[in-house]
């Protein structure tokens, strides 16, 4: 049914890839969300004459690389422009699920289908059908912006599409998709570059006393945590090149001269990350080390002549 986990419990948080979709900015995006979904789940009702349901399972911020990584393969991917937004949007859903609404459409009872490519004749019913469904999403999104979708291609295969580059911020909305008896999980992928200027725009949400009050205290209880939290830093010499003979082969009391000039400081570091430098010493009878400033890059001529 699914190819993505709802996860349960606290998600984990990369401050190395800070999180910009706020939320304010989620609430707006589900409102709009929600609504195309109603109105999605009556359009298919009606069109393919099938109790069928639309439903928001969630919304979060993804690169595209780990996007597609998380896709089905085959399944099918409606590539669209949101005409005047820049950027192309995906709409996802499984392949079972498009062949499903294709035999209600042709009169069928629906059921388990066979997964594969579609058909010249099928083909034109899909398109039909997303055109229909795309119309909903300016629907849902009208209060936002404006926007005027068109369906450009059909995809099957995820890894073979490069809408977007692998690092790119995308938003991710995921469905509860229902037709008939087949179930899935359908998906809208949003270039986050597209998105947030309209979100930006939309932005109105005004606080009381109260919920300023509260989210200043947050503030602040984050912003103390974060300065009292203990981190492991490290200081270092510059690393050495050795055969592995040489290693198997040490044995206690050998010497293993470092090329490390001494006229060069030693890095500071935490979790791999230089953030400054030092040379060392003691404190009494503690060693210790003095953070001094960072060395200049050398230039090319200088570098020769060393």
């Amino acid at each position: 049914m699914s190819r993505r986990g709802q996860g349960q419990g606290p998600a984990p948080y990369d401050f190395r890839k800070p999180i910009k979709l706020s939320r304010e900015h989620v609430r707006t995006l589900q409102m709009s969300f929600e609504t195309y979904a109603r109105s999605c789940g009556t359009l298919l009702t009606t069109r393919l004459r099938a109790v069928s349901s639309v439903s928001l399972v969630s919304i979060e911020q993804l690169n595209y690389d780990e996007y597609v990584a998380s896709l089905n393969n085959p399944t099918v991917i409606a590539v669209v422009v949101l005409d005047p937004l820049p950027g192309s949007v995906l709409m996802e859903m499984s392949t079972g699920s498009a062949m499903t609404a294709i035999d209600h459409m042709l009169g069928g009872p629906g059921g388990p289908q066979p997964e594969r490519p579609l058909t010249e004749v099928e083909m034109p019913l899909l398109r039909g059908l997303l055109e229909r469904m795309l119309g909903e999403l300016r629907y849902g999104f009208e209060s936002l912006v404006d926007i005027h979708p068109k369906l450009k291609d059909i995809e099957y295969n995820a890894q073979f599409l490069r809408a977007h580059q692998p690092g790119d911020a995308c938003v991710v909305a995921t469905f509860d998709m229902k037709i008939g008896a087949e179930e899935c999980l359908a998906s809208i992928c949003l270039p986050f570059n597209t998105i947030l200027p309209v979100l930006s725009r939309t932005e109105a949400i005004v606080l009381s006393d109260a919920e300023r009050a509260t989210k200043d205290t947050a503030l602040r209880n984050i912003t103390a945590g974060l300065s009292a939290a203990p981190l492991d830093v490290a200081i270092r010499f510059q690393p050495i090149r050795m055969r592995t003979d040489d290693i198997v082969d040490l044995r206690p009391g050998d010497v293993v001269p470092l090329g490390h000039p001494t006229s060069r400081p030693l890095e500071v570091t935490v979790n791999e990350t230089v953030f400054a430098h030092a040379v060392p010493g003691n404190q009494g009878a503690r060693l210790a080390c003095l953070v001094v400033p960072s060395p200049k890059e050398s230039s090319p001529k200088e570098s020769g002549r060393s």
